[in-house]
């Protein structure tokens, strides 16, 4: 009781701290926020981070391993039952991203009206339910309505979760997170032919081949999480029923703090406007932005899909093709959390775009010129530059955009139309992969290089455009600014409020 006692009286005192601060949580003033010790903000911040951090994870390692595990089931047997040619294998891979790119923005209208935790539960479920139908196609025409339905209700999470993140973490903390989050997709690669190799083996069960097992057992899991979701995921500050009062107001004030203007805010009240539509379809940086986006999406996908193939045509066997895939992609889950840290250390993004995006074009170039027959063993060491360079951007490219849009309309929707077309590059990339020009993969190297290369310029022109406007908001002084606008005018303004400041 006594324990009891003094912790309500901790809580008491901390929210009676913010309440003397401003009265008015619906008014908050960023003139007059209070400054917190680094010790309460790390607790508070852990405690927020145990619980949206770990749901996520898991949720993107399924939807990932949902989409790519066609590739293992290609090695496992697949084609072959189906009876499917090299290019309708690829049209299978490349269907999925049409209905993909199509739904993401409404879908990210549709979470800023239901709760997070519904939605993402709706579509967890019925992506799992599709991925269990998956096994038991019996024709290339069902695969491919299953691989297009896939597509569709998919589409609407990774947006759905990269904006959610925003809602919760300041500028310069987002970026760690999200690493810690979109690593999940390396883990989910590795994970994947690890559970391949030892799904393989109840070929015959039930009297289904081993690759069927793949989608049916993956799938069942997926459903079995989504159902949870209702209960486990936390939708807002404003929300979470595992904070206290005033540990809320802490999060929310820290939020219009590190933009410097409640335009940064996420307003719970706000609602749907068609302005905030076209802010965001009209804003050339997001444009810019999408061709940072296709160095991930174009590489990544065409590397995902045919990495247990490229190693299987290095004369390793189908099982070890599985198996050697796992070291590749745990590469790349260190690597994106490692770049990711570095880039909120420092409070900058572009280097860390920049730099791994390097890196991984070295590795291109290399396996353009490597004889692979003769040094297969050389050939496997430089796949490993691919997802170790370009997982890392695409947080970059997240995080940058993320933090640079407001008010929060705008920056769901531009997050969503950034990721829609984004992931249209993984259609490219599901083509370019040619099974005739095994091993040597000349298109698939070679247009993976060219599209590295005009995502580095692309991320300094958007680098040098930002750091331009930031220099001319700073030659204007708070004070003129407030004269000329009012809060509810900057407000509307959003991300073009004299107050706001871009991240570089």
């Amino acid at each position: 009781m006594a324990k009891e006692k003094q912790s309500t009286m901790k809580d008491e005192e901390h929210f009676e701290h913010v309440k003397m601060a401003n009265k008015d949580l619906n008014g908050l003033d960023e003139r007059n926020l209070p400054s917190y010790d680094d010790k309460e903000t790390k607790r508070i911040l852990r405690k927020v981070d145990y619980r949206l951090l770990p749901v996520l994870t898991v949720l993107y390692v399924l939807a990932f391993l949902d989409r790519g595990n066609i590739g293992n089931a290609k090695v496992a047997g697949m084609n072959k039952t189906l009876k499917l040619s090299g290019t309708q294998y690829n049209i299978a891979l490349t269907v999925f991203f049409f209905p993909y790119g199509i739904f993401e923005v409404p879908s990210n209208i549709v979470l800023k009206l239901l709760r997070p935790s519904v939605w993402i539960s709706i579509l967890c479920v019925l992506w799992g339910t599709v991925m269990t139908m998956q096994g038991i196609v019996k024709n290339y025409d069902q695969l491919i309505v299953t691989r297009t339905l896939l597509g569709f209700t998919e589409a609407g999470f990774f947006p759905a979760a990269t904006y959610l993140l925003t809602t919760w973490y300041c500028r310069y903390e987002v970026q760690t997170r999200m690493a810690i989050f979109f690593s999940a997709a390396s883990l989910a690669s590795a994970f994947s032919g690890l559970l391949a190799f030892a799904i393989e083996k109840m070929d015959g069960i039930g009297g289904l081949e081993g690759w069927r097992w793949i989608f049916i057992l993956e799938g069942i899991l997926t459903v079995s999480v989504g159902v949870t979701l209702i209960w486990i995921l936390a939708d807002s500050p404003e929300t979470a029923r595992f904070l206290q009062p005033y540990e809320k107001t802490f999060i929310i004030r820290r939020l219009v703090q590190d933009s410097g203007t409640t335009a940064g805010r996420v307003n719970t009240n706000e609602g749907f406007q068609w302005r905030y539509f076209k802010d965001a379809f009209f804003e050339w940086k997001i444009w810019l932005s999408i061709i940072i986006y296709w160095g991930n999406s174009v590489c990544l996908y065409g590397f995902t899909f045919s990495a247990p193939s490229i190693i299987l045509g290095l004369g390793y066997s189908a099982a070890n093709a599985q198996l050697l895939t796992m070291p590749i992609y745990l590469v790349g889950a260190a690597s994106t959390i490692f770049f990711s840290w570095l880039a909120d250390r420092y409070q900058t993004r572009w280097p860390f775009i920049v730099g791994p995006f390097a890196m991984a074009a070295v590795g291109f170039i290399a396996l353009l010129v490597i004889p692979h027959p003769r040094l297969p063993g050389l050939t496997y060491a430089f796949l490993f530059t691919v997802p170790a360079g370009v997982y890392p951007p695409l947080i970059g490219c997240l995080s940058w955009i993320g933090n640079n849009l407001a008010p929060s309309w705008k920056r769901a929707i531009g997050m969503a139309l950034l990721i829609s077309i984004g992931n249209l590059g993984g259609a490219i990339g599901s083509n370019i992969y040619i099974a005739k020009q095994e091993p040597r993969y000349w298109l698939g190297y070679g247009y993976s290089l060219g599209t590295l290369c005009a995502a580095i310029l692309s991320t300094l022109i958007l680098k040098t455009a930002y750091q331009k406007e930031n220099k001319k908001r700073d030659a204007i002084s708070e004070d003129e600014s407030r004269n000329k606008f009012t809060e509810d005018e900057m407000l509307l303004m959003g991300d073009k409020s004299p107050l706001y400041r871009y991240v570089v």
